[in-house]
């Protein structure tokens, strides 16, 4: 119906970082529960955008990897930034979902019920 499309996407979850708080080795373990727990609970983003230090959850981190293409299987949209692959030199190394471009955040203001970024 029409309706339905004009319906707005759910939730466009922007991973800004690959630590989650200040401190590295916690951070590292609290973004691995992160994404255990939404994957347990089945609450999943649309679309999850990782973009600056983010995009080592999508090439480099043998832990996340793993959930992120379970979560794929799930239905989750995974996009990194490309600018932020080539600024690391990941882009040969992504390992889960797509290119990415800014756009995803800017039309994904409009396009999501619901933005958040971590």
């Amino acid at each position: 119906s029409a309706e339905s499309s004009n319906a707005k996407k759910g939730l466009l979850l922007v991973v800004g970082t690959d630590v989650m708080g200040r401190e590295e080795k916690l951070g590292k373990t609290l973004m691995k529960a992160f994404f255990e727990t939404m994957k347990v609970y089945k609450q999943l983003p649309h679309t999850l955008f990782f973009l600056n230090t983010g995009v080592h959850l999508t090439t480099v981190d043998s832990e996340i990897v793993p959930l992120l293409k379970d979560m794929e299987t799930m239905g989750v949209e995974v996009y990194s930034c490309g600018t932020c692959l080539t600024q690391y030199n990941l882009e040969s190394k992504l390992k889960v979902g797509h290119r990415g471009t800014m756009n995803l955040v800017i039309e994904g203001m409009q396009d999501f019920e619901k933005v958040v970024w971590i």
